[in-house]
């Protein structure tokens, strides 16, 4: 049974919420397509990088993502059935945004570092304290992440704020 809310339109702009946080709005790509040794190089990073990357990664986001989702989803009197197939189709989706955003890390990485230091990031992360960090970074991150989201509506209602009386001020808005 479907409230009468907004839940809908709550759980899109939640969704908007999570692809900001994690999409890295902002980026941008360089023009200059990075040097055939320098990819080579960075796809051998990636070989060690990505094997578990991509699930530590997904995990940690929704880790810190997804309470407040299933919090307002409770909120909006949505039934834990569909709830469940919600979770489902986050975690479908998420999995395969990150599988895809991955596969143009290298040229990304190739870009920002030489060939050298592409080998010695390489080196690093074979050492102990390389793969430690391989370990516990998407942890790091996505505890980092957890204290963000609490923070994102607050954030989005200064800026609402700043924005209307920027606007007003100029007479676009009364």
């Amino acid at each position: 049974m479907r409230s009468a809310g907004m839940s809908g339109a709550t759980l899109r702009a939640m969704a908007v919420a999570f692809v900001v946080v994690f999409a890295g709005l902002g980026a941008r790509a360089e023009d200059t397509a990075p040097a055939p040794e320098a990819l080579t190089a960075a796809k051998d990073l990636f070989a060690i990088l990505s094997p578990d990357m991509t699930a530590q990664l997904a995990t940690q986001m929704t880790n810190a993502f997804w309470p407040a989702v299933e919090q307002q989803a409770h909120a909006e009197k949505i039934d834990d059935g569909t709830i469940g197939e919600l979770r489902k189709e986050f975690d479908r989706i998420q999995l395969a945004f990150l599988n895809e955003a991955l596969k143009d890390a290298p040229a990304v990485y190739a870009r920002h570092f030489t060939v050298g230091e592409l080998n010695d990031l390489t080196a690093f992360y074979r050492s102990p304290t390389g793969a430690k960090a391989l370990r516990e970074m998407p942890l790091v991150m996505g505890e980092f992440t957890a204290l963000l989201v609490p923070r994102l509506q607050d954030v989005q209602h200064q800026i609402g704020d700043a924005f209307n009386t920027i606007l007003r001020a100029h007479g676009y808005v009364k």
